[in-house]
């Protein structure tokens, strides 16, 4: 709705209010009338007609900061790159990821403005505090307003140059949806759905790109062990632990066919090699069976083009099963002096199960409680409170 107003109206501030109206008349007319047929055009329609009525009546709103600013010759019909999007919000995240703009910042406004997450929810993507991405995405919103940056879609040329940072709002996007920051609910589906949505968009939009394929591939073999993520009570099952006749193997089949294709199109970048990690894990009949020593060097691979320091934590799982649990655990001690991680639960919860793993359950219930107090999700506080619980049963026997 958001997307497809603000493609009327070139003002993302009148394009909210008009949306959060249309929400306001539903809530009205809805109860007396019933729900129509197609609820989402029908609010999409009273949006738009609500802002061109505002447009009309109040030419001061048109002096509005606008986050999205047309050429004066411009018009909304006019031809040009537009027609070659297939949809509104995919639209909008390319006018959003101007290069003018810092990458971070581009990727916040995106996710926050286009796809939806809270401002918790972004600075949890960035590992960061909410009010530091608060400031983060108000300072860009400054930025536009002083220089007056003109963001338009961009042409042949310049569609490549953003089709990076695209790809990287549609995978935190994704994130955010495989394990909901905060809540009750282990994964939020609504989210998921959307960035497979917009990746297999953007595959068919640049169906020769290779990282566009390896994106697409990535979220088809995560979402394939979607249902065995969750048990029927709702809790957090382990990929160790998950029954793998649960897991979609047509959805595997499509992403190991992308992974196939991307990787015939050289260099191999990072969001390529990521499908291939997920590859060998969808292979494996059994968790006994993973081939291990492979995951390693994709993960070297990995961490060479991404030097992040979630890509080591995770490399680091994958040597604790090919060196043993006590090299990877000196691997996190480096690992624990980054700043980024500092309030990242999964590196005490890694902690935690290296040392339940190395039959150390005094240190292991530590780094549990650390975890824990850093957890925000219900589904995973609940399963780092059985294993927190089931080590001190152990230990007391």
């Amino acid at each position: 709705m958001l997307a497809a107003t603000a493609r009327v109206t070139r003002d993302l501030d009148l394009a909210e209010d008009c949306v959060q109206d249309a929400y306001a008349q539903a809530l009205t007319h809805w109860s007396t009338s019933g729900v129509p047929r197609r609820p989402g055009a029908w609010l999409t329609t009273v949006a738009t007609r609500r802002a061109l009525e505002l447009q009309r009546r109040a030419t001061t709103l048109a002096r509005k900061l606008p986050l999205l600013v047309t050429d004066a010759e411009g018009t909304t019909d006019a031809p040009g790159p537009d027609a070659t999007f297939p949809d509104d919000r995919l639209r909008l995240i390319f006018i959003c990821c101007h290069p003018a703009l810092s990458t971070d910042a581009q990727l916040a406004l995106t996710l926050r403005l286009v796809c939806g997450l809270t401002s918790a929810e972004v600075a949890r993507a960035f590992l960061v505090r909410e009010a530091t991405m608060q400031a983060r995405i108000t300072r860009a919103k400054q930025k536009i307003a002083e220089a007056r940056i003109p963001f338009r879609l961009p042409d042949a040329a310049d569609l490549l140059a953003r089709v990076g940072v695209v790809l990287d709002a549609i995978h935190l996007l994704s994130s955010a949806g495989y394990t909901a920051t905060f809540g009750d609910e282990l994964v939020r589906g609504d989210l998921a759905a959307r960035a497979l949505d917009l990746a297999t968009l953007m595959h068919t939009l640049l169906p020769d790109v290779a990282e566009v394929t390896g994106l697409l591939a990535l979220l088809h073999l995560t979402e394939a062990r979607r249902l065995a993520r969750v048990s029927p009570g709702g809790q957090l099952v382990i990929m160790e632990e998950q029954d793998r006749a649960l897991w979609d193997r047509a959805a595997i089949e499509r992403g190991l066919q992308l992974v196939v294709a991307a990787i015939s199109r050289p260099p191999v970048g990072r969001y390529t090699l990521m499908a291939a990690i997920a590859a060998v894990h969808s292979e494996a009949p059994t968790w006994d069976a993973t081939d291990w020593p492979q995951l390693v060097g994709l993960y070297d691979l990995l961490l060479a083009r991404w030097p992040t320091p979630v890509v080591a934590l995770n490399r680091a799982v994958a040597i604790s099963f090919v060196d043993g649990p006590q090299i990877a655990l000196d691997l996190l001690d480096h690992l624990a002096a980054d700043p980024q991680l500092r309030t990242y639960p999964y590196l005490a919860a890694t902690r935690a199960d290296l040392y339940r793993r190395l039959h150390r359950p005094t240190e292991a219930i530590t780094a549990f409680e650390e975890a824990l107090r850093l957890t925000t999700n219900t589904a995973e506080a609940a399963f780092l409170r059985q294993r927190m619980h089931a080590l001190r049963a152990a230990s007391s026997t």
